[in-house]
């Protein structure tokens, strides 16, 4: 070593791993003629680099500037070194340590380079189902734990052949150390089986079988990245039409998958930045607006006007999906599972619980070691607008606002997910579904197992939801009780709050307005709030003003059949049953006697404020429909009605604690009784709760000189509602936060669990919980 020669220990944590970090690293150090070595550790990446002062100056600087397109720093900690003796520079083995954890990539779409290879009949992996390369490819669905090699994944039982495993070791090969790596010799491939599983075709030939059966109007089970989904020609009425009666999903929309954009673009209207989202590396699936020359069946989506595409994120994928003459344009890629239950993921729970529903089984011999839905996402405002996060997502971390302790946050019981905290990480679930079957439980359990392995955490709390029956909160206070860990109770919409805060990056905020509606959640009163006005932090809240209480008549039965839920309205507000009311006509005379007995006499009618409910109410009132089939089916129905150019409202008095329904009822009866249109009451009514909105904000700043406000929770799914309220707040001179990188839904709860769990320790650090 020259006496001009210095030395450098870099450490480097975030996602580091499994990107193509460490060639880029040699890369770097030998365009730079600096001596060392880089190593994965089970904390990151570690760099002990020697040579010319100004070269390691520029080192250090591109480490940080042109790291690969999928790695993320989160942190980059630089120290002089004495190292000496490297004469060149050399990747050497990983490290492992039992306590230290790192982020974990997701899985990756097919980069560009693979999909040029993929269709290139000189490359040795043409027509390859499983090309990946350190750019892209499996992750999250493969690892069994860390740090991320091959040994510690499903790809283990493929031993290398000699032209892979060239590639694999060498530091300038954009397949080295890709773990999932794989060609024709060595790697898997598929099947195509029958529904009593005889193997009738395999490989390229399984994968020509199932388009011919697809072609023919058949439904298959086609083994994807997190799971089986099942597939039909998305413009065939017929097979959409069977594949609904087979999966009992009588209206819910069908998600779909396109070869590329512009076959989307003849279906549905793409800007900008939903081109952006569908070609982002996660490629999700995105919600667009129709076109009227669609020739997508109308059963894809019943009452909606938008179609959820995807472009192909699998090589398989995009194989299935070529064009070609009398092939589909689109394709239906559902879930592979009954209508609430899990996606199936292993071939033989696959074979027992699809064979009823497809035709045909596309699979392939690779495991698949955690199952992951596919994600949705809408634009915004130009911004990604999260309604489930999943593949591609999940499980990149959430960066905190603040240090918080081990937190495990359980989560609500519908469109469940799960955190994990450590450090400054809120490690948030993929979407595991509503907790109501023991399959999807089951789930949930095996989740949180893995991501305390995967991320070594054990944890020092858990945070649940208030809610009693829960099955979230059963297991909170379980294993609670059984492993001595102290529990707290939280209330689900300071939760929501809390979860919009953090997905922001907002630290120990002064208080904020929070307009938290959705269809449920347990209030601390025992009934069941859901419009709520509220003041708070991550520390606490109070309950400004709320939906006047209505009776919810059978209880969940109310939330599926709406129609009791315009009634119990008109009851609570002391308006009559005329005959002709949609409402009315859709229940016969001894279930309109029953309901009236049952809200007289508070038989199973538990009192609720649900904003949701509220959009049912309206729904049913002006004949959209009477029952829903899926949850939030009649607001998504109202929602799809809107006549933009109404301008008109009906009032929503502010009275705290209570927003007074009364005279808003009798406004919408008049309209009813004129014979307005039904797009023009919806619009009316959207626009009262925008009015609402605005209304109570400022009643609160005057009050209390607050300008912060929080929009979360499931209504606001809603993008006429979301849009027309952010505008006019704004208009207002309030700060408006929505979320950016967790749902508005149940689906971000844990994350506000979390932080009003952390929020609780740090001033409470020996309490054994509430």
């Amino acid at each position: 070593m020259k006496p001009s020669s210095q030395g450098l220990y870099i450490r480097i944590r975030g996602i580091v791993q499994g990107v193509g970090f460490r060639p880029f690293v040699y890369t770097l150090a030998t365009r730079h003629h600096l001596n060392g070595w880089v190593r994965n550790t089970a904390a990151g990446v570690e760099i002990e680099v020697c040579g010319d002062p100004r070269a390691l100056q520029s080192f250090v600087a591109d480490l940080q500037t042109q790291a690969p397109p999928l790695a993320r720093i989160d942190s980059f900690e630089v120290f002089p070194s004495s190292t000496n003796h490297w004469t060149s520079f050399q990747i050497i083995e990983s490290q492992a340590n039992a306590e230290e954890f790192l982020p974990v990539s997701p899985d990756v779409a097919i980069c560009p380079e693979c999909r040029q290879e993929l269709f290139d009949p000189k490359n040795r992996r043409y027509r390859y189902p499983f090309i990946n390369c350190t750019n892209c490819g499996p992750r999250f669905t493969i690892i069994r734990t860390i740090p991320y090699d091959r040994p510690n994944t499903t790809m283990a039982e493929f031993p290398l052949c000699p032209a892979c495993s060239a590639e694999y070791h060498d530091p300038t090969n954009r397949r080295f150390h890709a773990q999932p790596i794989a060609c024709p010799e060595c790697g898997p491939h598929l099947q195509f089986l029958t529904p009593e599983g005889k193997v009738v075709a395999e490989r390229e030939a399984a994968l020509q079988l199932a388009r011919t059966w697809l072609a023919e109007g058949r439904i298959l089970a086609i083994k994807g990245l997190g799971g089986y989904h099942l597939a039909c020609d998305a413009t065939r009425p017929e097979s959409v039409r069977e594949l609904r009666r087979r999966k009992q999903r009588s209206d819910k929309p069908f998600a779909l998958m396109a070869f590329d954009l512009s076959i989307i673009a003849r279906h549905a209207r793409v800007s900008e930045s939903e081109q952006n989202l569908l070609t982002a590396p996660q490629h999700p699936i995105v919600l667009l607006e129709r076109i009227p020359t669609s020739l997508i069946a109308s059963e894809v989506a019943p009452g909606q006007r938008t179609l959820g595409f995807m472009l192909p994120y699998t090589p398989l994928h995009l194989l299935l999906l070529e064009p070609a003459p009398g092939f589909p344009e689109a394709l239906v890629m559902t879930s592979g599972n009954l209508s609430e239950e899990p996606i199936a993921y292993r071939d033989k729970e696959a074979l027992e619980r699809l064979s009823r529903l497809a035709d045909g089984f596309l699979i392939h011999n690779r495991p698949i070691h955690t199952r992951v839905d596919d994600s949705v996402i809408r634009s915004f405002n130009h911004r990604p607008y999260p309604l489930r996060r999943a593949r591609g997502y999940a499980p990149d971390p959430i960066r905190l606002p603040q240090e918080v302790p081990p937190i495990l946050a359980t989560g609500g019981e519908l469109k469940n997910t799960f955190c994990l905290t450590r450090g400054t990480y809120a490690f948030l679930s993929h979407h595991i579904g509503d907790l109501q079957n023991y399959e999807t439980f089951q789930a949930f359990e095996e989740g949180i197992q893995h991501y305390e392995r995967l991320f070594r955490t054990r944890p020092e709390w858990i945070v649940a939801d208030l809610h009693p029956d829960y099955l979230a909160t059963h297991y909170a206070q379980e294993r609670a009780r059984a492993e001595n860990i102290p529990l707290l109770l939280v209330q689900h919409h300071h939760a929501h709050l809390a979860a919009c805060l953090a997905d922001n990056g907002i630290k120990d905020p002064e208080p904020v307005i929070g307009l938290i509606f959705d269809g449920t959640g347990y209030g601390t009163d025992g009934s069941i709030w859901g419009g709520e006005v509220l003041i708070g932090t991550y520390g606490g809240y109070h309950r400004y003003a709320h939906l006047t209480p209505v009776p919810l008549p059978g209880g969940d039965r109310a939330v599926h059949q709406v129609a009791r839920m315009a009634l119990a309205h008109l009851w609570a507000c002391k308006l009559p049953w005329d005959e002709d009311l949609p409402p009315v006509k859709a229940l016969c005379p001894e279930e309109r006697t029953l309901l009236r007995s049952m809200l007289e006499r508070k038989i199973n009618s538990p009192l609720t404020s649900s904003m949701g409910r509220l959009f049912d109410a309206v729904a049913a009132l002006i004949g959209i429909r009477a029952e829903a089939n899926y949850e939030a089916q009649a607001a998504m129905e109202l929602e799809s009605l809107v006549d933009e150019d109404e301008k008109g409202v009906y009032p929503l008095p502010v009275e705290p604690p209570t927003i007074l329904l009364r005279p808003f009822w009798e406004a919408i009866l008049d309209d009813l009784r004129r014979g307005t249109p039904s797009p023009r009451i919806a619009a009316r009514f959207h626009n009262s709760i925008v009015n609402l909105c605005v209304d109570v904000a400022e009643q609160i700043r005057q009050a209390k000189g607050l300008n912060r406000v929080v929009l979360s929770g499931g209504v606001w799914q809603n993008q006429v509602l979301l849009r027309h309220t952010m505008r006019a707040l704004e208009q207002k001179g309030f700060q408006v936060f929505i979320h950016l990188q967790v749902p508005p839904n149940d689906g971000g709860l844990a994350l506000g669990q979390a932080m009003i769990g952390a929020s609780w320790i740090k001033v409470n650090p020996h309490s054994t919980g509430f």
